[in-house]
């Protein structure tokens, strides 16, 4: 049997689309083989590399994983660490060890370190299972968030706000000159010294988000923050 993609680069399929027939094709993230049809899993955007087809998905809950650095709200202060509401049906632990390595004494009120409603960025170092899921503090970038402005956006356009090697959050950055750091559960914290730039960062981001499955999107958001700049 011929081998044939059905679908084109950057093409939005829904779930059950059949994607390419034949053996020469592989099924890559977010999609599967059923005897000889790669099928779509999930709403999203055809990438094809060489053989492999795969979709970068448009909608969808975040999952954690291993590695991920996530932006969440402390909720609970214990007698060893504390618990972290990150967006995730149960909450992550954070122990005194994975927090600082500052010596803190048993029994100690934790709550002088890290408080009810502060929030942190931290790095999930253990998925056990869903309800069991450990993270650090101890890492570059890594801590207590200062206050700012927190954004809420869908996970899986965290990859483009990102951009490659952080080239796309790194570009707004220098045009707005804000501080940004990135959770992969969908959560930006903001924060500037000009409340004109500060908007600029945001609507920048919100731009991204609604664009980012139209392909030139860099040489866009260039412009964008080149024309918004220029206007503060």
């Amino acid at each position: 049997m011929t081998s044939k993609l059905l679908v084109q680069e950057r093409e939005i399929v829904v779930p059950g689309q059949e994607l390419a027939e034949g053996l020469d094709y592989l099924p890559g993230d977010e999609t599967f083989r059923d005897k000889d049809k790669i099928i779509a899993v999930k709403i999203g955007m055809v990438s094809v590399v060489g053989r492999l087809i795969k979709l970068v998905a448009l909608a969808g809950p975040y999952i954690p994983k291993r590695g991920d650095l996530v932006i969440g709200e402390i909720v609970n202060v214990g007698i060893g660490g504390w618990r972290i509401d990150f967006g995730w049906p149960f909450e992550a632990n954070l122990s005194v060890r994975d927090a600082t390595s500052d010596f803190i004494a048993k029994g100690s009120d934790l709550s002088k370190y890290l408080d009810y409603k502060d929030y942190v960025i931290v790095q999930i170092i253990n998925v056990a299972s869903a309800k069991i899921i450990d993270v650090t503090m101890k890492g570059p970038g890594l801590r207590k968030l200062s206050p700012g402005r927190l954004i809420n956006i869908s996970s899986v356009k965290i990859p483009r706000v990102i951009g490659k090697q952080g080239s796309m959050i790194g570009m707004i950055k220098d045009y707005t000159e804000c501080k940004i750091s990135v959770g992969q559960n969908g959560v930006v914290w903001l924060q500037g010294d000009d409340p004109k730039k500060e908007m600029l960062a945001v609507s920048a981001l919100n731009k991204i988000v609604e664009e980012s499955h139209i392909s030139g999107l860099t040489e866009r958001m260039k412009e964008f923050l080149e024309k918004g700049k220029n206007g503060l």
